[in-house]
């Protein structure tokens, strides 16, 4: 138990340290419920943050995880249905993980599964109303067979559409917007289907701001995704290479750094603690902790197991792998950007990207339909 203590005052600590590091600017309660003067991100003004309850700062993301799982179906995607779970128990089962992480600090939440592998806005946003946190859902596509028939059918900029519309309009039909583009694609040299897909990415964050979360893990693969982004005229910056940990050849990690995209080290656990470490500290000597992402790709309610199966809990990297950061060495500021800074930088999008504002004040869609 005086273990436990010491790693949750450290963890306090850490998020009251907010201010001296000049994240934070208004005086409204912290994420432990304690008073404090915040500061706003730089440029704070110019970029919001799309959750499922709506539009934030991005100062008031707050520590966050940007690459976790409460609902996956793996039964493809000629078969998925939300008539194959009931609502009710996922929301039982999986409140009280994230309870958890809330009373631990966290107040961002990055939902990732995609579109035909069990996305549910409305779900995630009963979550994020039921604790106050700051979840996000996604638009996009995954890879087969997780695909859908129409995405081989349609033309890029026909996906890049309706992907658009979920972004600005809302998803299937409610007002829930998509806050980010999660697409996967396979190892290697990129197969035809999913060339279609990054390039439909490409187009939907160019007309909204959103950045790409791609599923990749693989060095090929994701120098071949950002050559593909570049032809398109995307920034990079608005590029999230996800499970960047899986490709062991850090050269890898470095070359998407420095084109200046963002490496994501999400596959964080007890077993692979050491070595994550070790891969964050070399980023941070090679000088690329502006472009560094973390999280552990934990929770999964997997459909069709008894009560979602083997839950993993989202707690291990705040309540166990920070404190060892701090260990090795990484310093609170170093910390803080990785889990509140960058995060929110990662997942701002531009006010006046593709868009403007109407007489009354609304944001609207300067774009129209992509020819």
């Amino acid at each position: 138990m005086e273990n436990r203590l010491t790693k949750r005052e450290f963890i306090k600590g850490l998020a009251m340290g907010l201010s001296s590091v000049g994240l934070l600017m208004n005086s409204e309660t912290n994420i432990f419920g304690d008073t404090k003067k915040e500061k706003t991100m730089q440029n704070d003004d110019l970029y919001y943050i799309q959750t499922v309850r709506g539009r934030i700062k991005p100062s008031q993301l707050g520590m966050t995880l940007i690459h976790e799982h409460i609902l996956v179906d793996f039964i493809g995607a000629d078969k998925v249905s939300k008539d194959r779970y009931n609502p009710d128990e996922v929301f039982e089962v999986m409140l009280p993980y994230l309870k958890e992480i809330k009373d631990l600090g966290v107040t961002g939440f990055a939902e990732c599964t995609p579109m035909f592998i069990g996305r549910d806005a409305e779900l995630m946003a009963r979550f994020a109303q039921a604790l106050d946190m700051h979840i996000l859902t996604n638009t996009g596509m995954y890879k087969e067979p997780y695909l859908p028939k129409y995405a081989f059918e349609k033309t890029e900029d026909e996906l890049a559409q309706m992907w658009i519309n979920e972004i600005n309009q809302g998803i299937e039909g409610t007002q829930i917007k998509a806050g980010f583009i999660k697409i996967a694609v396979n190892p290697g040299s990129l197969i035809p289907i999913q060339q279609k897909i990054v390039r439909s990415a490409a187009r939907t964050s160019k007309a909204t701001g959103a950045t790409i979360a791609c599923h990749t893990g693989h060095g090929v693969a994701v120098l071949e995704t950002l050559d593909i982004l570049k032809s398109e005229g995307l920034p990079l910056e608005k590029f999230i290479f996800v499970h960047a940990g899986s490709e062991s050849d850090f050269n890898y990690h470095v070359k998407v750094a420095e084109q200046g995209a963002w490496v994501e080290y999400d596959g964080i656990s007890p077993g692979e603690a050491n070595r994550y470490i070790q891969l964050i500290k070399a980023m941070l000597d090679k000088g690329y902790g502006d472009r560094l992402l973390l999280s552990q790709d934990a929770g999964w309610y997997n459909v069709g197991d008894p009560r979602g199966g083997n839950i993993r809990s989202f707690a291990y990297i705040v309540r166990d792998f920070i404190p060892l950061m701090e260990k090795s060495g990484i310093d609170k500021k170093t910390i803080d950007k990785l889990f509140i800074e960058n995060p929110a930088k990662a997942l701002r999008i531009p006010i006046v990207v593709g868009q403007s504002v109407n007489s009354l004040g609304k944001i609207k869609s300067t774009w129209g339909k992509i020819k």
